[in-house]
């Protein structure tokens, strides 16, 4: 029987940054996946995940192959009585170049395997893991080919279906959304200048997301009849359609890829942790792409248990150090999920209260530039808001008052 400090399960973006990371801090890894399909999908790798992916060695080669996002407008285009102001929220006003970057996910996979390829102390098997067992010295991972690895910590990062998750009896509550996302890249006659723009209709958002090269991604949420017939619309009438919804702020339209269809989902764990197994990206969370969450949860994970493990190197599975993580990650999970879950429903709801609290409270968001700033930092970095919310209030206090000696 094979013995390793620490076993990754999953082959996914997070499962494959946290194998790196592990072997960076001197554990014994090994990452077991079966090898993934190519993703023609783009990610928004926003503020900490940067961070992050410079701690594993590999943000300037990320930012280099991928857009940054520097600008991000939300529209309100559900075509309701009450309907919120246009808002922007711009990197600028909170000191940053950029909120993060777009990168295409076969690119950053790329970028994460030619990385798992220098790291000495992490080997990779690529096949699937079949079974977990653990008790409080050590678990037992069993491979497809009948090997089993004894380790002092298992890291599932095996996606929503998770077989590591399910084995180690952890209970997992799973809902449907009555959407479909559609998901493909295309070209455009005007240029986008990093700018990521966000429609919000009546059957979800419909967001435009800046490429590399003048392109952009397309993320568009819609009724699950409607997103069959979309799927088989030919080339031409599609990019008239796609043009029509931005409203042509981009000009012509022109196809890169096909069209894809994802049914809408959401999934939240009892426990983040196990007996000598750990949680991470949707094998402890699962989002509809809205907000830009999926992979920055997801990253976040991976840093915070790094962060842990610092402090228990001798036995990186010890209880103390898996309660530790726990409680560390779930305020922002927990929050998270009820966040991205209110603002979609609020978007799929005819009650008239929900419609005048959301277009109030982004009119607020919109006027209100330290509330503004406040949502900014929140986005780029948890916690990072509370800290700037009073030196953005000192500032906006002091421009009234300017504004008020001026008149």
């Amino acid at each position: 029987m094979e013995k390793r400090d620490i076993a990754v399960i999953g082959g996914g973006l997070a499962g494959t940054a946290t194998a790196i990371a592990m072997a960076r801090m001197g554990f014994d890894t090994v990452l077991v996946a079966p090898a993934a399909r190519p993703d023609q999908r783009t990610t928004a790798l926003i503020g900490s995940s940067m961070t992050f992916l410079d701690r594993i060695g590999i943000e300037g080669e990320v930012a280099r192959k991928a857009e940054p996002l520097k600008v991000m407008r939300l529209i309100d285009d559900t075509g309701r009585l009450f309907r919120a102001p246009t808002v922007e929220f711009r990197a600028s006003e909170i000191d940053l170049p950029a909120f993060g970057y777009n990168v295409l996910n076969k690119d950053l996979a790329e970028i994460l395997d030619a990385a798992t390829s220098r790291e000495e102390r992490l080997e990779t098997r690529q096949m699937a893991a079949t079974a977990f067992e653990a008790d409080r010295d050590e678990a037992i991972v069993t491979l497809e080919d009948g090997t089993r690895i004894r380790a002092g910590l298992v890291i599932a990062a095996d996606g929503r279906n998770s077989a590591m998750r399910e084995a180690a009896g952890i209970k997992t509550r799973h809902w449907r959304y009555p959407q479909t996302a559609l998901v493909l890249n295309i070209d455009h006659e005007r240029a986008h200048d990093s700018v990521s723009t966000e429609f919000h209709t009546k059957t979800g958002p419909f967001t435009q997301v800046p490429m590399p090269g003048g392109s952009s991604a397309i993320v568009w949420v819609e009724e699950p009849d409607l997103a069959e017939i979309y799927v088989d619309v030919k080339p031409d009438r599609l990019e008239r359609i796609i043009e029509e919804k931005m409203h042509s702020i981009l000009g012509k339209v022109t196809l890169k890829t096909e069209l894809q269809s994802f049914p809408l989902s959401g999934a939240a764990v009892d426990s983040l942790t196990g007996e000598r197994i750990a949680l991470v990206g949707e094998a402890a969370h699962v989002f509809p792409p809205i907000g830009a969450q999926g992979l920055n949860l997801g990253l976040r994970d991976c840093a915070v248990l790094c962060d842990c493990l610092e402090e228990s190197r001798d036995d990186p599975g010890r209880r103390s150090t898996l309660l530790r993580f726990e409680a560390k990650r779930r305020g922002d999970v927990t929050s998270r999920t009820a966040g991205v879950d209110a603002l979609n429903r609020s978007l799929l709801t005819g009650f008239l209260p929900v419609q005048i609290g959301r277009t109030a409270g982004l009119g607020i968001m919109a006027a209100a530039s330290p509330l503004r700033r406040f949502a900014m930092r929140e986005g780029v970095s948890p916690g990072a808001g509370l800290f700037g919310l009073p030196k953005s209030l000192q500032e906006w206090s002091r421009r009234q008052q300017a504004l008020g000696d001026e008149v």
